[in-house]
């Protein structure tokens, strides 16, 4: 059987030296944040994903309407563009998200649900032309919504962008081909916040990495790049 195609992920984060992710309060300089850009920049991906709370800043606050339709909406993908020159993509499980636009920055909005959300938000959504994707019934299936991603909107390289638990769940699920870390020069030292990788309580699932790269950039950032050891990728 031929095995369906997948972007090339990579997982591009700045966490403290510790490997703290949550930036509040560090007094970054505004360099740190352009260095994250820069870099992130060189990847040339098709698109980048974060989890829902991450993207609520970007989402905004619309009103989901009440629906007149008695009508279900089924349960199938919804591609109001495919030809985007680059995508932003949301885990949003729930459906919680309220968009005032279907795009960032000129960067076509995909978000990706279980069959659990309601029709209401479905309709919002397709009102709004912000494309949807299923990826399970009650849970999501990250490879099945990265196959999909690579079928649907040619998506070949995506840049995941956190937080901790998202990409905990790609680690755990071999899904990570890449991995880009700026280290902050800040020691966070707090305890219970999100780090790099939160996959689950107690032992997590550790994979080794081969180092490709070590870059000194400005602001006492240290750029670090890694390929993950595996040897059953599918791309």
């Amino acid at each position: 059987m031929r095995e369906v195609k997948r972007p090339y992920v990579i997982c591009h984060m700045v966490p403290s030296v510790d490997g703290r992710i949550v930036t509040q309060g560090w007094k970054l300089s505004p360099g740190v944040l352009a260095e994250y850009e820069r870099t992130a920049e060189t990847f040339n991906a098709d698109g980048w994903m974060i989890g829902r709370i991450s993207m609520e800043p970007y989402a905004g606050k619309a009103k989901v309407p009440v629906r007149k339709n008695p009508q279900p909406i089924p349960r199938t993908d919804f591609i109001a563009r495919s030809d985007a020159e680059s995508y932003a993509i949301a885990l949003d499980p729930s459906g919680k998200l309220t968009w005032k636009s279907a795009s960032i920055d000129d960067e076509h909005v995909i978000t990706v649900l279980t069959e659990q959300v309601s029709d209401e938000y479905l309709a919002f959504l397709q009102a709004k032309g912000v494309s949807y994707l299923f990826g399970g019934k009650t849970d999501l299936n990250l490879k099945k919504v990265l196959e999909k991603l690579r079928a649907e909107f040619g998506i070949k390289r995506l840049l995941l962008e956190g937080g901790g638990k998202i990409n905990g769940s790609f680690l755990a699920a071999d899904l990570i081909d890449e991995l880009s870390v700026l280290l902050a020069p800040v020691a966070d030292g707090s305890i219970g916040t999100p780090s790099l990788f939160d996959s689950s309580e107690g032992k997590g699932p550790s994979r080794a990495l081969k180092l490709v790269s070590v870059e000194k950039r400005k602001g006492d950032v240290v750029w670090l790049k890694y390929k993950l050891r595996k040897s059953n990728a599918k791309r």
